[in-house]
């Protein structure tokens, strides 16, 4: 891919991307709904929505990044590193942008250096953040994370469950908070127009990589997971936290954050249903978590050799000592959001894995 800026036969210029086997085209004279992370799972979910809606979409991606959901891409693409103020600047300068959807995010449960996590999440929210208050955006999205939020014993989490950096468990939901509370500043002190969501656990077609939820889903329809622990999830499908996204930039008031979630489901009915919609039995297997933490240990002692992210980590084994269950009562109430239940999702989310040939068929 390559980025061309050159002139039509009237004066007006004009940013390419050239992409195999296509050309974009995008003229810059016309508003764009801009995305940042379209190569993943969540951004090029919302990407598409922006689309179906009408919007022009401006994608902005990272040349390393894997181009499997950039292939019918529903707009034009912008190249830039978003640690790097000066290509995020260009990437700005390719078209006037009328809503910012910021929705990159280093989603990784484990990393060699877990600092890099944090670096990755903070510096690009800010250097991305510090690029719509100069190009003067007026509506912003901000993707944050229920990672952002403690879980509430006895009952589902709402948005004032606040978390502070030193409370997350773990590199990622500590950037999270961290790039949270980095927006609200911009918000409070140099009126940065931003709107925080905060998704649960999104699944559904496209996640490529996958998500670490989405790798659970392959495992245990492959039938590679014999056992689980006492834990339980929100589970969300993308396409709705996608329209999330716009109901936000629509209704949402400037500063607020909204829960998109979906269904709160127990990690053993999650097995269940994944087992009934695959055909296979469903895992009986309840294990305690201490002893796992001796795996979890060499799991990640062979990661750093390997490079590769292990299934099983010491932060995963400590995130599941809860049920990580969540409310989106508020998004309900005044944004219209409403969520499929989540053995839709979840039917969803298995097709396409059989599609893309990471379960069998």
């Amino acid at each position: 891919m390559r980025l061309i800026s050159r002139e039509d036969e009237k004066g007006a210029r004009r940013v390419l991307l050239s992409v195999p086997g296509t050309i974009r085209d995008a003229r810059v004279d016309e508003p764009v709904a801009m995305v940042t992370g379209v190569a993943g799972f969540l951004g090029s979910a919302v990407a598409r929505a922006l689309a179906a809606s009408g919007r022009r979409v401006l994608g902005v991606v990272r040349a390393s990044s894997p181009r499997g959901n950039l292939v019918d891409f529903p707009g034009n693409l912008v190249e830039a590193d978003l640690r790097d103020t000066a290509a995020v600047a260009r990437a700005f300068a390719a078209a006037p942008v009328a809503e910012l959807y910021h929705v990159a995010a280093d989603y990784r449960l484990w990393a060699r250096d877990a600092q890099e996590i944090i670096r990755n999440n903070a510096g690009m929210t800010q250097v991305v953040m510090d690029a719509a208050l100069t190009a003067a955006v007026p509506r912003v999205v901000y993707t944050s994370s229920v990672a952002t939020l403690l879980p509430r014993a006895g009952g589902p989490a709402d948005e004032s469950c606040a978390a502070r950096p030193e409370e997350a468990v773990g590199a990622y939901k500590r950037s999270k908070v961290i790039a949270e509370r980095l927006v609200e500043r911009l918000v409070a002190t140099r009126g940065l127009p931003a709107v925080i969501v905060n998704p649960s656990t999104p699944i559904g077609p496209r996640d490529i990589h996958p998500t670490p939820t989405g790798r659970i889903l392959v495992e245990a329809a492959s039938g590679r997971m014999p056992a689980y622990v006492d834990s339980g999830l929100n589970l969300v499908h993308v396409e709705d936290v996608a329209q999330g996204h716009l109901l936000a930039a629509a209704h949402g008031r400037i500063g607020a954050r909204y829960i998109l979630g979906g269904e709160d489901m127990a990690l053993a009915d999650m097995l269940v249903e994944i087992a009934a919609l695959c055909g296979r039995r469903a895992p009986r297997v309840k294990l305690p978590r201490a002893p796992l933490y001796p795996l979890a240990f060499m799991a990640e002692a062979a990661a750093r050799v390997t490079g590769r992210e292990p299934f099983l980590t010491r932060d995963s084994l400590r995130m599941a000592a809860h049920h990580m269950y969540y409310s989106s009562a508020r998004a309900q109430a005044e944004l219209g959001y409403r969520a499929r239940p989540a053995r839709e999702a979840l039917a969803d989310a298995l097709a396409w894995f059989r599609i893309a040939g990471m379960i069998a068929p």
